[in-house]
């Protein structure tokens, strides 16, 4: 068996298991929808959420890659493109979870409570579920529309060689990027922060493409550090590769920080009753000791660590790290989104656990078939030579 080969049962190997264990998850976290129903929906919510923003991190680093053309996004551009055409997985999840499950999550969309609320009647003509669909399905109808236009016109280098065509995906790139902060931040506001439709925050939004991009970059260490193994990776993968890529989790982990204090400090001085309520419900009970590990976890220590060349440049430290980037993500968005439902303390259930395996084995098994069939490198890129010239 050859490099190459070894690869395509790697990858069919992997799309086969993460199938099956998102079909078992699935099953079991959908019996928790007959047992309690708000439970389950607010399971689904929380790993839907986390699911997209791999997908749509991969779709933003992908439009980023083709703007500044570093050396380092062309080791992981097939990895981008493959997750950023997910979207149509991660379509149905959430549409099914509009369809069935939004008069579970969102106090606004029962009439009842909103006649009784001035604040909810002054917002509905823009939190009302008619308007909700109709912004949910132009944020996906823009995002597919990126993800199709930047991977279709990568196979077609790949096919034609044409050199146009990077130009071409450097045009759209930089609008699009414009577009995807600007959609996700809207869909931040619909999909997370109107769960408490009271409580607002003008840079919440920003601070959700910001862990997106980092949930991301943390996912592609780990994968890139799997499939390096193999050709033609093997050859071309090289430590200064994985420098790069922990220099650039290393900037958003420090732009996460910083929007998540300047959040925090605006809101703590504003002192106003509209908006401390959310960071109180937050930092009280068994939540503040989540809050304590996000600020130790998910900045100091591994802000300390990639300081040191070493940690960037060792594989199994830099995947590590990326590791434990992966389970503060997940912790910093279940402390965004569960005390919204639990105030009181942080629930622990198992239907948390179920889907968000579940979602995630049918996530990585279309993540794993988009990568099945490809070459691993662009190598019709005009760009690449010079990178590899300069790796």
């Amino acid at each position: 068996m050859n490099q190459e080969t070894s690869l395509h049962f790697t990858l069919h190997r992997i799309e086969r298991r993460s199938l099956l264990v998102g079909v078992v998850g699935l099953v079991l976290g959908g019996a928790g929808f007959f047992l309690d129903r708000a439970q389950f929906f607010q399971s689904y919510l929380f790993a839907t959420l986390f699911w997209l923003s791999i997908t749509l991190g991969c779709l933003a680093i992908l439009m980023l890659h083709h703007l500044v053309s570093g050396r380092w996004g062309f080791v992981i551009q097939r990895l981008l493109e493959s997750g950023a055409r997910t979207l149509p997985v991660m379509a149905v999840f959430f549409l099914l979870l509009m369809a069935f499950g939004l008069h579970d999550l969102y106090e606004w969309t029962h009439p009842d409570i909103v006649g009784r609320d001035e604040l909810l009647r002054h917002k509905s003509p823009y939190l009302n579920v008619t308007f909700f669909w109709v912004r949910a399905v132009l944020y996906f109808a823009i995002w597919f529309a990126l993800a199709h236009v930047l991977t279709r016109w990568s196979w077609e280098q790949d096919r034609t060689g044409d050199p146009w065509l990077t130009r071409r995906l450097q045009a759209v790139s930089g609008p699009g990027l414009v577009l995807y902060v600007l959609t996700m931040s809207f869909a931040a506001i619909d999909w997370i922060m109107s769960l408490e439709p009271h409580w607002f925050s003008t840079i919440y939004g920003f601070l959700i493409v910001v862990g997106q991009a980092l949930t991301a970059f943390a996912f592609l260490i780990i994968i890139l550090a799997v499939l390096a193994r193999h050709q033609p990776l093997a050859e071309i993968v090289s430590r200064s590769h994985f420098h790069d890529l922990g220099n650039l989790m290393l900037a958003f982990i420090v732009l996460w920080a910083y929007m998540s204090f300047a959040q925090f400090l605006l809101i703590w001085s504003g002192n106003l009753p509209e908006e401390i309520p959310w960071y109180l419900h937050r930092i009280k009970g068994s939540w503040q000791a989540m809050a304590i590990t996000l600020m130790l976890f998910h900045f100091a220590v591994p802000f300390f660590l990639l300081l040191f060349r070493r940690t960037k440049r060792e594989v199994r430290m830099l995947v590590a790290v990326a590791g434990l980037m992966i389970v503060m993500r997940l912790i910093d968005l279940f402390w965004l989104v569960v005390p919204a439902f639990q105030p009181t303390g942080v629930p622990i259930h198992w239907t948390h656990l179920a889907i968000l395996v579940g979602i995630g084995g049918i996530w990585m098994a279309a993540f794993a078939g988009q990568l099945k069939g490809r070459s691993m490198i662009p190598v019709h890129d005009p760009r690449l030579q010079e990178a590899l010239h300069h790796a």
